[in-house]
């Protein structure tokens, strides 16, 4: 039987409908034919859309020429975790409750969000795709990815590896090893996260030497990945992402808010690329009166007034004042020491900007060969996973126009 993901579509209301009134034990998984070809998702973090122009990345270019390339507009605030759960869930920070790669929540015990954290309400804000897929007897696997290390309304992906320091090569060896599972237990949908460049870039820069051998190193993996498939006859469509831009940054562009209001009148949640904080109790009044409205390179604003196009401000785990750099400016708590380390690259600015655009490249059964696509939102690629692994299209999202051979 030759498997099409319009036939999963059709077949799939049906299964739901008799899971929804069957007490009978949790079936088997979705049954398909063997030569079914899988999806793999894989996100280089940071990874430029113009990295690609540098004649440096074969499998990555090839991939583009033999598929369809384009550039993507993150969410607002153009941060890892945040776009990363975007890309799972396809709604933006705003909704899905991951609005920092750092989050505080006031009250009676603090609790604070990191990038360890794996606590499920930090997490229920909207279900990631692993979650609808496992409920619908679809099989994932995730590596490393943001959430994935979470229950999330009681699921968890079939199959996980977690984020370790330097497992470029060790997460392609897990995936590699879930190929060789019987079809029956081997996932349709994986979820690969890469960070060697946006580690390379944060510490020696866009233009360096060593954020090119860095996308060598990638490129090299995943064309092992995609060597490894072909070695098994096994199809897929790879869906090859990142999360955001990258852009330069130096300690000649810093706006250190010591400079213009008290340390004492407020506690810092995240700095960088935007500030978050806290004023602290009665000292709403001294801050507000230093703090709101445009800076030298910096513009802080009430939650509730940041600009509407960034979609971001009415959720409660946003710190009530919230400043944003110009491009290229970081904000600190106070000037760095003369001599101390600091950054040559960093994100997290105006998603709207250039620099700041995602990466979208995808190869396969499914999608037209040689084409480029116009930019499009972040969050579609969400409901591509979806067609892809024969979901149905329940909320009637975008899939970005003129990717698939057949929509």
């Amino acid at each position: 039987m030759r498997w099409t993901s319009r036939f999963a579509a059709a077949a799939l209301p049906l299964l739901l409908q008799a899971c929804a009134t069957s007490p009978a034990p949790a079936p088997a998984p979705l049954a398909v034919a063997p030569d079914a070809p899988i999806t793999i998702l894989i996100s280089i973090d940071g990874f430029r859309p113009d990295y690609l122009d540098r004649g440096i990345t074969p499998t990555l270019s090839a991939l583009a020429a033999e598929g369809v390339r384009s550039a993507m507009i993150p969410c607002f605030p153009t941060k890892t975790f945040p776009n990363h759960y975007s890309i799972v869930t396809g709604v933006c920070a705003e909704r899905h409750g991951i609005v920092g790669n750092k989050m505080v929540l006031k009250g009676p015990t603090e609790q604070i969000f990191n990038k360890g954290s794996t606590e499920s309400f930090w997490w229920e804000g909207a279900d990631p795709i692993w979650v609808s897929a496992e409920r619908a007897n679809i099989r994932t696997g995730a590596i490393a990815w943001a959430g994935a290390a979470a229950e999330v309304h009681g699921v968890r992906p079939a199959r996980f590896r977690a984020w370790a320091k330097d497992s470029l090569a060790p997460s392609i060896d897990t995936a590699i090893e879930w190929l060789d599972l019987p079809v029956g237990e081997r996932p349709r949908l994986i979820t690969i996260y890469l960070d060697t460049v946006d580690d390379t870039a944060h510490a020696f820069g866009v233009d360096s030497a060593e954020v090119d051998h860095a996308l060598g190193q990638v490129d090299s993996a995943v064309g092992r990945l995609r060597g490894a498939l072909a070695a098994r006859h096994v199809a897929a469509n790879m869906v090859i992402v990142s999360d955001h831009g990258m852009a330069p940054i130096s300690r000649d562009r810093i706006v250190a808010l010591d400079a213009i209001v008290d340390p004492s009148d407020h506690e810092l949640v995240e700095t960088g690329t935007y500030a978050s904080l806290f004023a602290r109790p009665g000292r709403e009044a001294a801050l507000e009166a230093r703090l709101l409205g445009r800076h030298a390179h910096m513009t802080c604003w009430r939650k509730g007034d940041i600009p509407a196009r960034f979609d971001y401000g009415r959720n409660p785990r946003i710190p009530p004042y919230f400043c944003l750099a110009d491009i290229g400016w970081s904000i600190t708590a106070t000037m760095p020491a003369a001599g101390k380390w600091f950054g040559k690259g960093d994100h997290g600015w105006d998603n709207s900007l250039p620099d700041m655009r995602a990466s979208f490249i995808a190869s396969g059964p499914a999608f037209r060969s040689g084409i480029r696509l116009e930019p499009f939102p972040l969050v579609q690629v969400y409901p591509l996973l979806r067609h892809l692994i024969g979901l149905p299209d329940e909320r009637r999202d975008k899939i970005p126009a003129g990717a698939l051979k057949r929509h």
